[in-house]
């Protein structure tokens, strides 16, 4: 009672003292928490309200005073949240009317981290897609390069030379032609690379494949980018 009347006299540190050594005798008595949390000292009136929530998770009242003093601090987040915990658990006039003022600030707060945060998925998404888009470009790069080795070692194994009617000097090298989507489908077939791996051991044996279209096909566009000409 007495700390009650030095509240209402105004003298703020004589009712502090005085709740203080009331909740000393009355640990667990939420109200005391409230009362001592009215004191204008938001932090110290959050942490007594903190107190008394534990104490009584149901009462408005820790709520409603908690609320206040983040409004004080400009924790408008946290004051729409326990101003509306408050209205919820029962509804105030006074805190209602601090809701609607705290509110739209604490709005802001969270679409402003609304858009950083989508600001930053979208960069990872797109660091993501840069990074996916550069191990397939160095997964086809290498596989490029192995096919050019198959291409070199299992059709020429004596190099271009092997190639029928011989290889010009200044032709192309095989990076140029394995490019060409039609010769790298072409050394997929079995059957034509069979019939280059005989060729290119024996040149002379391409005369076995001069009824064989496909294989003459490919011959006749190969000795066009190496500038030769089939031999029969």
């Amino acid at each position: 009672m007495d700390a009650i009347n030095a509240l209402g006299e105004g003298d703020l540190q004589k009712a502090l003292d005085l709740f203080t050594d009331a909740i000393k005798l009355n640990p667990c008595l939420a109200i005391l928490y409230c009362q001592e949390g009215k004191m204008e000292k938001p932090n110290a009136a959050i942490r007594d309200c903190d107190r008394a929530i534990s104490i009584n998770p149901d009462s408005a009242q820790p709520y409603k005073w908690r609320g206040k003093a983040h409004r004080l601090l400009g924790h408008w987040e946290e004051a729409a949240r326990d101003l509306a915990t408050a209205c919820k658990l029962d509804y105030d006039e006074s805190a209602s009317a601090l809701l609607k003022e705290v509110q739209p600030k604490a709005n802001k707060i969270i679409e402003h981290r609304r858009k950083y945060e989508r600001k930053r998925e979208e960069k990872e998404i797109k660091e993501k897609q840069e990074r996916v888009k550069k191990a397939r470009e160095e997964h086809a790069r290498a596989q490029r390069e192995e096919e050019a080795r198959q291409f070199g070692g299992g059709f020429f194994p004596s190099g271009p030379a092997g190639f029928p009617g011989g290889a010009p000097a200044g032709m192309p090298g095989l990076g140029d032609f394995l490019k060409d989507p039609e010769l790298l489908n072409a050394m997929k077939d079995p059957e034509v690379m069979a019939a280059f791996q005989d060729v290119a051991q024996n040149p002379a044996n391409i005369a076995k494949y001069q009824n064989n279209p496909k294989i003459m096909a490919l011959v006749t566009k190969l000795s066009a980018k190496f500038g030769a000409s089939p031999q029969p």
